[in-house]
């Protein structure tokens, strides 16, 4: 059985390919024969990365005019950076494609019927023969690279058994080294036969992979996990979903047996769950099951569980690595219509942050306003949406807001004393240190150390001279936006017998960083997009002109027979209402993606501007 698994393409749905990619054994990354490798993929192939998915790159739309799954592959090996293996050639191109050439077979392989259904096998056409030979010696010049043994049947020219280079294909993917290169069009159902082929012969089943649990006793160990129903089960909770009659909750089970009436124990909370019902899906459709073996998908009804909760059948057992969650580009503040539909509204949002991580809400505690937080306009295009259809809620919706950042951009010494007297124990702390600029490379946008010696500021107030470092940087000083890319090195200090505590040394902390980060001279960052457009090559001038205008730095371009791609950056603020201008600009002939790159330093004209806007904003609320 083959469980398979369709995410949106749309990068402001990326939480579903993070949540499908971490409990999946293998991926199929699909192309399309004319756009290629899109910024999209890019960032799907960076998921891939992230949680070591084998996969297999299927090149789709080959019945479309300009199909070249050539050049699609060569793009997935210089984009992506990887061996891609192209193992099929295409008999005729857009409008004339009928099958396609099996390097491995050396066949012809057609796809009769309305729908492809019947699949057969021929000799190759005497006109594509020697172009097929060519590529079949091109594949295994490849494969060698990766098997002795293939490496010296071509040098010695003798003949290559299918079975080798299928195992040595196997091998390869397996170990993320190489990507095999399928070709067809789903559309017409032709090509899927041989991919579904390639599925089960060169990705992992879950015997195959190698999965690891953190024990709860020694968090720097690891368990293997092993496939095997009579093993202690071990399940992963990956998406949630309510429906009208209780929520549903899709788990792998990655050791075990999962049986329909069992108590299974949430890792994270330490709470037993009886599993009522389990539900094998099948898109809209379900079918009740008894128990779920190692390497199933599967629902469970009833379960209060949230994205990455780890279930095992004892308490305290071990949690799996749980799912990456970016974080949120762009924030809104929603409000209902009418007074009444205030709880209808907080039921909403209540639900689609536990069905979404990467949606949040959070009530503004100086303006009072509640705020939704997202991927992109799209992504709370569709919850807002989804509260006006579903729940019957009226909802004004305000202004967009970029999540700006603050960051130092110089080195600053701070030396600060916190002494308070009052009658009883007063409140003493010391500490000096410095503040720096973290590199833009750098993964973590805090990073606290100490190199106190001899005691000056014992072990146990450290953890509290940190935390209070982390509570000033929620609010920076320029305009209120959080600080980012800041390294504090805690390097000396003092304290009292009697006055120290851990509330005096979070405070010392707060007040010191308030009173020295200003001397770091901190600027603003903003959210910059990658942003791949796509038009006819006549538009090219005014789109291009447009980007410079919203400050946006054209990165690259290719003219592909009478389309432009325009490959930019652009500040996020300059991106709201893109797609009805670009659409205005080309005559509805225009397409773009967009996915986060980075977050850059704000020009200080328009730091002002945005400065002097959230002061009078914070103004206005006040009266």
């Amino acid at each position: 059985r083959i469980n398979l698994i369709d995410t949106p393409g749309h990068v402001d749905f990326t939480v579903e390919v993070e949540r499908s990619l971490r409990v999946l054994d293998g991926a199929v990354l699909v192309l399309c024969a004319v756009g290629g490798v899109q910024s999209q993929s890019v960032t799907v192939d960076r998921q891939m990365k992230r949680y070591h998915v084998p996969r297999i790159a299927f090149v789709n739309k080959m019945d479309r005019t300009g199909a070249d799954p050539i050049r699609v592959c060569e793009q997935v090996r210089d984009k992506l950076h990887c061996d891609a293996i192209l193992m099929q050639l295409p008999i005729g191109v857009g409008e004339t494609f009928e099958g396609v050439i099996d390097l491995v077979t050396m066949k012809a392989v057609y796809f009769d019927g309305s729908h492809g259904e019947t699949v057969r096998h021929e000799a190759i056409p005497a006109e594509l023969l020697e172009e097929a030979e060519a590529a079949r010696a091109h594949m295994l010049e490849q494969l060698a690279m990766y098997s002795d043994e293939l490496m010296e049947l071509l040098l010695s020219e003798d003949p290559v058994p299918e079975s080798l280079v299928h195992d040595v294909m196997s091998q390869a993917c397996r170990q993320q080294e190489a990507t095999p290169v399928l070709i067809g069009t789903a559309y017409r159902n032709k090509g899927v036969q041989l991919l579904l082929d390639a599925i089960t012969r060169y990705l992992p089943s879950p015997l195959e992979r190698n999965i690891r649990l953190r024990p709860y006793k020694d968090e720097g160990e690891e368990i293997e996990l092993k496939p095997d129903a009579s093993e202690p089960v071990v399940s992963m909770a990956f998406k949630i979903v309510d429906e009208s009659f209780g929520q549903l909750t899709y788990m792998r089970v990655y050791q075990g047996t999962l049986k329909k009436g069992g108590t299974y124990i949430n890792q994270r909370t330490g709470r037993k769950e009886r599993f009522s019902r389990l539900l094998r899906m099948h898109a809209d459709k379900r079918e009740e099951i008894d128990e779920a073996v190692a390497g199933d998908i599967v629902a469970v009804m009833g379960v209060d569980a949230a994205s990455g909760d780890t279930y095992a059948a004892t308490q305290r057992f071990g949690t799996l690595e749980s799912m990456f969650v970016p974080e949120p580009v762009i924030e809104i503040a929603v409000a209902p219509q009418s007074r009444n539909d205030g709880d209808r509204l907080s039921k909403a949002l209540a639900r689609f942050r536990k069905e979404d991580p990467t949606f949040r809400v959070r009530n503004d505690e100086e303006t009072g306003e509640l705020l939704i937080a997202g991927m992109g306009e799209l992504h709370l295009e569709v919850y807002l949406e989804r509260i006006k259809r579903e729940y019957k809620v009226g909802v004004d919706v305000g202004a967009p807001k970029v999540s700006y950042r603050e960051a130092p951009t110089q080195s600053a010494k701070f030396d600060y004393r916190h002494k308070k007297q009052t009658g009883g124990s007063g409140q003493y702390a010391h500490i000096i240190g410095t503040i720096e600029l973290l590199p833009e490379e750098e993964q973590e946008e805090f990073i606290f150390e100490e190199t106190v010696v001899g005691g000056r500021v014992p072990k146990q107030y450290i953890p509290s001279v940190e935390k209070g470092f982390r509570q000033a940087m929620i609010k920076g000083p320029v305009a209120e936006y959080p600080v980012v890319r800041t390294k504090i090195t805690l390097e000396d200090g003092s304290y009292h017998e009697v006055d120290s505590s851990d509330r005096a040394f979070q405070t010392c902390a707060q007040t010191c960083f308030r009173e020295f980060f200003p001397k770091t001279k901190p600027v603003l960052l903003e959210p910059i997009m990658k942003i791949e457009i796509e038009c006819p090559d006549t538009f090219q001038g005014p789109v291009t002109g447009d980007l410079t205008s919203r400050r946006g730095i054209v990165m690259a371009t290719d003219i592909r027979e009478g389309t432009t791609i325009i490959h930019a950056e652009v500040p996020l603020a300059e991106t709201f209402g893109y797609a009805t201008d670009l659409r205005s600009m080309t005559q509805g002939q225009g397409t773009f993606s967009m996915e986060p790159a980075c977050y850059r330093r704000v020009p200080p004209s328009i730091q002002e501007e945005i400065v002097t806007a959230r002061r009078k904003e914070k103004e206005a609320k006040q009266l």
